[in-house]
């Protein structure tokens, strides 16, 4: 079975910064392309970043310059650092992952698998 688990979220002031992580267990982690997504209230899931197995990234543009994905697969642990936050990047943040490579492609529906979510708020 496929877990995928986030931690590090919280609540910081504008302009700090958090490293979320997003564990993995129950499959091949290296053979998926993963995200990270968030959601705030009343809005749609919206990608925020993605990364391939060979390492290639893709950020939306909101957080270009401020965030960071990374991934250790020996430790198959999904990473998201993110500086300067801003309290528009208040938001449930979620990892997911898919079977195939990611081609900037940030549509919620190609990912087969996602965490339950670890909640960010930035305070002004």
């Amino acid at each position: 079975q496929v877990q995928l688990v986030e931690s590090g979220g919280g609540s910081v002031q504008t302009g700090g910064s958090l490293r979320l992580s997003c564990a993995a267990s129950g499959y091949t982690y290296s053979s998926y392309c993963m995200g990270w997504f968030r959601q705030a209230p009343g809005n749609e899931r919206e990608g925020v970043a993605l990364i391939n197995l060979d390492g290639s990234t893709t950020y939306t543009d909101s957080v270009k310059g401020r965030f960071t994905i990374s991934q250790d697969n020996a430790k198959k642990t999904l990473y998201l650092q993110m500086h300067s936050l801003k309290p528009e990047d208040t938001a449930m943040y979620y990892c997911a992952a898919r079977g195939a490579y990611c081609y900037a492609d940030f549509r919620p529906a190609l990912f087969a698998r996602w965490g339950q979510g670890t909640q960010v708020t930035v305070s002004s």
